[in-house]
């Protein structure tokens, strides 16, 4: 394929894969955040922080990711480790999956921060898997056994748990493509699966 020897595999860029959970109000504050770093395509150890927000955790929220207010409470606020979560932001691209609302999250948190380059896995799964029924992070994990080998306390929609399993997910969907065949075209829309908010 002519061309095909100038274009960049995607293990050229750093990557970090993001995931944070929400008190449960609108617009969503974090509770949680997770951050797993990807150099030269290799997943490394994820960082998590439990953060004190400035409203109480709804029961609702409570019911989805199972962090209570007490679990938080005595978290530090948001300000306190702004540093060392840009320092782990630090990256040419960030992936998330349903990403606008992580990336929201993040703005609003970090003021000025300026995102980097964003895959969304759940874009990029509705595009290289268009014959599944549903994309949700949850059937891919199944369907690939993303979970695999992750510690017995690690649970689906805890921070570190999506994000480990999203890095995977973005790993197995990247594969041999290149960064052109990563960034080219449209997801097919459809489903619903982005319309889950954050909790």
């Amino acid at each position: 394929m002519e061309g095909k020897a100038d274009m960049t595999h995607w293990t050229s860029l750093s990557y970090v894969v993001v995931d944070v959970e929400g008190n449960g109000h609108q617009p969503p504050d974090l509770v949680e955040l997770a951050a797993v770093p990807i150099v030269d395509g290799i997943i490394g150890d994820p960082k998590t922080w439990l953060v004190r927000p400035d409203l109480p955790i709804t029961p609702f929220a409570r019911k989805i990711h199972g962090i209570s207010n007490e679990q938080v409470a005595g978290a530090p606020v948001f300000a306190h480790i702004e540093a060392d979560v840009l320092k782990a932001l630090d990256a040419s691209a960030l992936i998330a999956h349903n990403a606008h609302i992580d990336v929201g999250v993040l703005q609003r948190k970090l003021g000025d921060w300026e995102c980097p380059e964003v895959f969304d896995t759940l874009k990029l799964a509705r595009r290289l898997l268009p014959d599944r029924t549903t994309h949700k992070l949850g059937a891919l994990v199944e369907e690939f056994s993303l979970d695999k080998g992750l510690e017995r306390e690690a649970q689906p929609h805890r921070a570190a748990y999506d994000a480990i399993v999203t890095a995977r997910l973005f790993v197995h969907l990247a594969g041999r493509r290149t960064l052109e065949e990563l960034r080219a075209g449209p997801s097919r829309e459809g489903g619903g699966d982005d319309q889950q908010g954050l909790f």
